[in-house]
């Protein structure tokens, strides 16, 4: 998994509350357990204008022009500003594999569905929880001012500005320091390794009798009968 540690990006508004977790990645999509080939489909129902299938090519279709993702000011744009219960809907991790394989790094929302916050760290996206006022007041920001860019510090969790304001933000210490070190699930399983194999080794010492058949250890099958 990618660390996170700074992000300067450009930020594009989805102004909807409850997007869930189908209109980021339809379900005709998700027939792949692979993390790549979804970046295309986020948002395809309010993306075009007509319906798509899997394996057809997207420059075959016809792009709704008014969705913020088609507009060309928000080209590039790596940080997702959205409201409200982002991310509802089913517990599908297309979801944020989609957002990733699209560019976006960094999402600020008011509030995040439980199952789509905790998915945003295993796969190195920063989810990132400030007040509804805040929110607010960065969506006519983006209204006012197209190309508004930020700056966010995972280490001393804030957002910085242009002109100097800084927004600060919380995050669970555990899941902070797995992004800052790029620790998925597996990573932190195997920085137990040798924890994992002393256990192992007592329990073989303890209990010998429940490894008799296992031929990962044993040269010779087991003779008793």
């Amino acid at each position: 998994m990618r660390a996170f540690t700074t992000h300067d990006g450009l930020v594009m508004p989805l102004d909807r509350a409850n997007v869930d977790t189908d209109a980021l990645i339809p379900k005709q999509y998700i027939k792949s357990v692979e993390r790549s080939g979804f970046g295309v489909h986020l948002f395809d129902d309010w993306r075009y204008l007509d319906p798509g299938e899997l394996g057809q090519d997207p420059a075959t279709r016809r792009p709704n022009a008014t969705f913020v993702m088609n507009q060309a000011r928000y080209a590039g744009a790596s940080i997702l500003l959205g409201r409200e219960n982002f991310g509802c809907g089913s517990s599908r991790e297309h979801a944020v594999w989609a957002l990733d394989e699209a560019g976006f790094r960094v999402l600020i929302a008011p509030s995040f569905a439980d199952i789509f916050h905790a998915n945003c760290f295993k796969s190195g996206l920063l989810p990132i929880v400030l007040a509804a006022a805040v929110v607010d007041e960065l969506f006519e920001l983006v209204a006012l001012r197209p190309g508004l860019c930020l700056r966010v510090d995972l280490a001393t969790q804030t957002v910085a500005m242009a002109g100097g304001r800084v927004l600060d933000f919380a995050i669970d210490a555990h899941r902070r320091r797995c992004l800052l070190e790029g620790l998925d699930d597996i990573a932190l399983t195997l920085a137990q390794a040798p924890s994992i194999r002393a256990y192992e080794q007592r329990r073989r010492a303890a209990e010998p009798w429940l490894f008799e058949n296992d031929t990962a250890t044993n040269s010779q099958p087991s003779q008793r009968t």
